[in-house]
């Protein structure tokens, strides 16, 4: 089939391991022909955002990748907020999809991407939402006018040639219908994925990496991974740490400190041994070090790494929130005012871990394998 992945209400990133670009990757290695239609937005090796040159080049994943430049006829800044693009619909003709999934709920180019649709009325037309109110619509202009009076309107204008509105969570899906106004039937419950890691290729990964972390077999290793911004909670589980005096525990934090924690942040790693601070890795190195972890820890907003983890056998520590609850078979804790970080760390030397991380791998066999995810949008 040929399927386009319309990518202009948020960023694509060359070689993540994003949503975007793990669906991409499947469905090129299922032998489909695949379109990415992104923005000039991408992110510099710092996170950073930036912007890059229009064009059409092969990307990582395998598929073709055209970046269309944004509209001319406002300010640069504003059309990207208000995410119009130009040339979709001449890209959309050339290309011929039988399959559309438009990522994001957020811009103009919906609207010209449903004229497609409507116009070519066998093109199966999918919206996945990221959108929640931990990362959208945060400041009173971004939720009074761009959410509620340009995002909104725009996504209820297009309903009736969208199947289905995929929400990567529970809070999503009470997003999109409380401040976009969009009916519940059109919502559907759609993970951010990942990978299922092999026994055999578990294992290689597991002895490879303890050893180079120089970890002993009663180690018990804990990863947090991220842009650690202060809302991520990094230093909170520095302090936690610190508190449990527990020889066995490992931290190792995986990204980028950012600068509103980076000086605290720096001290409370140097004053405690069990944590060791790795810098910003590369998918495959990522996945190495999840396989060689018992636990993945996730104090503050949510990351898609937490999918990651599970499809590498961790148990799991999370905040407290809706969007997490799918996720906790017997495989972890919820950091709650009942149950403190504190007190969960303190809990980890007598918990069946072995248990746990079992059920975490059940957990991403049945929700997260990309593999069958990809097979949703084609129906």
């Amino acid at each position: 089939m040929r399927v386009a992945h319309v990518c202009l209400s948020n960023f694509f990133i060359d070689g993540r391991s994003y949503q975007e670009n793990e669906l991409v990757s499947q469905h090129v290695r299922d032998g489909h022909e695949v379109l990415v239609l992104a923005s000039t937005e991408t992110h510099s090796p710092d996170g950073k955002i930036t912007y890059i040159q229009p064009g059409e080049y092969t990307g990582t994943e395998g598929a073709s990748v055209k970046r269309l430049a944004y509209g001319r006829f406002l300010p640069h800044k504003l059309m990207t907020k208000l995410r119009v693009n130009i040339g979709t619909y001449e890209a959309l003709t050339a290309f011929c999809p039988e399959v559309i999934l438009f990522h994001g709920t957020c811009a103009w180019e919906l609207r010209v991407v449903a004229r497609y649709a409507r116009r070519n009325p066998t093109v199966l037309l999918y919206v996945d939402s990221h959108e929640d109110w931990n990362n959208s619509a945060r400041s009173f202009i971004s939720r009074e006018v761009l959410h509620r009076c340009y995002y909104g309107p725009i996504l209820r204008s297009v309903l009736s040639q969208i199947r289905k509105i995929l929400c990567v969570s529970t809070e999503s899906m009470d997003f999109v219908s409380t401040l976009y106004r969009v009916p519940r039937p059109y919502l559907e419950f759609f993970p951010l994925g990942g990978r299922p890691v092999p026994d055999e290729e578990y294992e290689k990964r597991r002895l490879a990496t303890r050893l180079a972390q120089n970890l002993a077999e009663d180690d018990i290793l804990l990863v947090q991974s991220g842009k650690q911004t202060r809302r991520k909670m990094l230093l909170e589980s520095f302090r936690a740490l610190a508190a449990c005096q527990n020889p066995r525990l490992r931290l190792c934090v995986v990204g980028i400190l950012h600068s509103d924690i980076r000086v605290e942040a720096e001290r409370l790693i140097a004053a405690d041994p069990r944590v060791r601070y790795l810098g910003w890795k590369s998918t495959d190195e990522l996945t190495d070090l999840l396989c060689a972890a018992d636990v993945y820890l996730q104090p503050g907003t949510q990351s898609v790494t937490m999918q990651h983890s599970l499809c590498a056998r961790c148990a799991v520590i999370l905040d407290d929130v809706p969007a997490h609850q799918v996720y906790l078979r017997d495989n972890g804790w919820l950091i709650s005012k009942e149950k403190s970080l504190e007190t969960i760390l303190a809990d980890l030397g007598n918990a069946d871990l072995a248990a746990m991380q079992r059920n975490a791998f059940l957990v991403a066999k049945d929700l997260l394998d990309y593999e069958v995810l990809s097979r949703r949008v084609l129906m």
